[in-house]
Order: structure tokens, then sequence, then C-alpha cells
């Protein structure tokens, strides 16, 4: 349940709608037409909004401009922190696999939204490329840099889970050391609705602005990289709930 003041879109999420989204998939007519299909997953994730009940998924706008940046930069891996009911993992995934991408690690803290997501990417016929985690953003990135290895550097990252958790996770990024010039680039959802001010504070800021920053904006046991070079564009949309926009941060030096 959301909180009473909580930023208009999250109030359209957890009460139980994204349930029912599955019982709305799965008794449509043309199921058998889906299978396989995340086009015509997305399509019918879609009807459900327009028909029934709001879902906070990735924006008709902002859903393309993405899927044309993995098609520029073809990622062979892309890593989305925040999955819900996992729209833009079908979305993403797919075009990460239409350019000759392998793989798409969705994270996600909640189960029962994992649990949506899990069902909807089978259906999608994306279980060959497409992952969801279940647990903390932070301890799924320790684990899969630190004691799995499996991820020694980030290519693409999406940025859609709660907003102030987006300058800590970047910070272990950092320490995790898989922030690589000329390779890594970090999409950041939402950032002026509801917004996540000290991520745009910091991937902003240069070398020596941030070296002033660390206290500044709380990093405690965290050990950032102020070294670290960033250029950061925000890409302006007006979404269902206003305006708001996509930052998109390249890692330069």
């Amino acid at each position: 349940m959301s909180k009473p003041n909580s930023p208009p879109a999250q109030r359209f999420a957890f009460d139980g709608r994204e349930v029912d989204l599955l019982h709305y998939i799965y008794s449509r007519p043309d199921i058998k037409q889906l299978r396989g299909n995340p086009e015509k997953v997305l399509a019918a994730i879609d009807d459900y909004c327009q028909k029934f009940n709001q879902l906070i998924n990735v924006g008709p706008t902002k859903g393309p401009f993405i899927t044309n940046l993995i098609a520029e930069r073809k990622p062979s891996v892309m890593i989305e922190l925040g999955g819900y009911i996992g729209y833009s993992a079908i979305l993403f995934g797919a075009a990460v696999r239409a350019n000759g991408g392998k793989r798409f690690l969705s994270l996600e803290n909640n189960p029962e939204m994992a649990a949506v997501a899990n069902q909807l990417v089978e259906l999608a016929g994306l279980r060959d490329t497409v992952q969801i985690l279940v647990g903390s953003s932070s301890d799924l990135l320790v684990e899969l840099v630190s004691e799995q290895k499996d991820i020694q550097s980030v290519e693409m990252l999406f940025l859609d889970h709660w907003q102030d958790l987006y300058l800590p996770d970047l910070w272990l990024l950092e320490q995790l050391d898989v922030l690589v010039p000329g390779k890594s680039v970090l999409l950041a959802d939402n950032v002026i609705m509801p917004g996540a001010p000290k991520y745009l504070e910091w991937v902003k800021a240069t070398p020596s602005q941030k070296e002033g920053l660390v206290e500044k904006l709380g990093a405690g046991s965290a050990v950032p990289k102020p070294e670290l070079v960033y250029e950061t564009t925000l890409h302006e949309f007006e979404a269902e709930f206003g305006k708001d926009a996509v930052a998109v941060t390249e890692v330069k030096a």
C-alpha cells in the first residue's frame, strides 16, 4: 500500500491491481497469440491500464527513447534496478535480444511483484534473455559483482526503483569498480517527478566539486569515487502523471 503523501504515480500500485492484471491477461481469449510475443504481451498490459487500473510502468514515450538507446549502444548485458511487474523487462529485454545482446537482469525487492514479472516474462517468451532477481538492489549488486563474479562491468543500467536509493546504489557501483569510461551508461527515470536531486547533483558535478559533496550528501560507509568524470543530459517527457525526465549519464573518464 502506498503512503498517503507518496508521489501520484506510486499511489497507483501495490493494492492488488498487479495480481488482477495477471488474471486479466490469462483470461483473454487471445492468450495463445500472446505466448512468445513480447509486443502482444505489452499491448495486453496497456489494454488493462486503459480499461481498468493504471500501473506505474515506463511510459509510452520514455520506453521507445530507451529502446532506441539500446539499439544504438547494443549492450551485451543490461541491468535494471526496480522491475515492478516486468513491463520494462519485457520491453528492454526484447530490445537487448534483438540487438545481439545476451542478458537482461531485473532486480526487484518485492517478491510479489517479481512473481508477477516472472509470469509475464515467461508468457512473452523471454526466459532465455530476461532474469528476475529478488532482493535489495545493493545486496544483489554485491552478489553479482563480488560473490558470483557474474558482472565485471556495467554496460547499461536503468535505475527505476526508489529515487532515494539512486545515489547510494551509484556509489556502490563506483566502489565495486564496474563503471568503465567510454563504455558504461546510466539511465535514471523519474528524476523530475518524484525527483532524485542528490543523484542529479552528483552526476552533474565535476570531480573537484564531488570531493566536497561526499560529506554533504552523506556517504556514510560508502566509498564513492569522485574522480570519475560523468556527462549527464536530461531528456524531458510529458508523462502520464506530469512532466518528467530520464537522466542519461555516460562515464567519460
